[in-house]
């Protein structure tokens, strides 16, 4: 459900983590790449990802029936209008875009939401089979 969103997630961090080494390598002091790393904010994107998944998911006749119809579904079709635990507004984003933008040398990660925090320590100090369980059990 998650990972080609993921995926192009982690291309992003990819792109930003070359592209700082190779300005550093060139001795380029005046560009900085950072990366953002926002975890659930307020958007559209689920009332925006219903028409291509309605149009390109057979739920029905899919070998993940189940998870879509326990997990994917309920949460895709929430018109309750209540936020995600640990949902911030866009203007969470805006904040750290600014402060990056007005440091003098900006850090390379900005954690938006408690999700992201939580996310970056336990990769930094997990093995990737821990990571992976914590991963399994969210």
């Amino acid at each position: 459900g998650r990972s080609a969103y993921n995926s192009t997630k982690f291309a992003l961090e990819g792109l930003t983590d070359t592209l700082r080494v190779e300005l550093a390598l060139l001795g380029d002091k005046d560009i900085h790449v950072v990366l953002i790393e926002p975890g659930p904010i307020t958007t559209k994107i689920r009332e925006k990802s219903i028409p291509p998944f309605e149009k390109w998911i057979d739920v029905k006749g899919s070998a993940q029936t189940a998870f879509y119809e326990k997990t994917l579904i309920p949460r895709l079709y929430d018109d309750s209008g209540t936020p995600d635990r640990f949902e911030l507004p866009c203007q969470a984003v805006t904040d750290k875009l600014l402060h990056a933008l007005n440091a003098a040398t900006p850090r390379a990660r900005y954690y938006v939401t408690t999700p992201t925090y939580i996310m970056g320590f336990l990769k930094r100090i997990l093995s990737t089979r821990a990571f992976d369980a914590v991963l399994k059990r969210v």
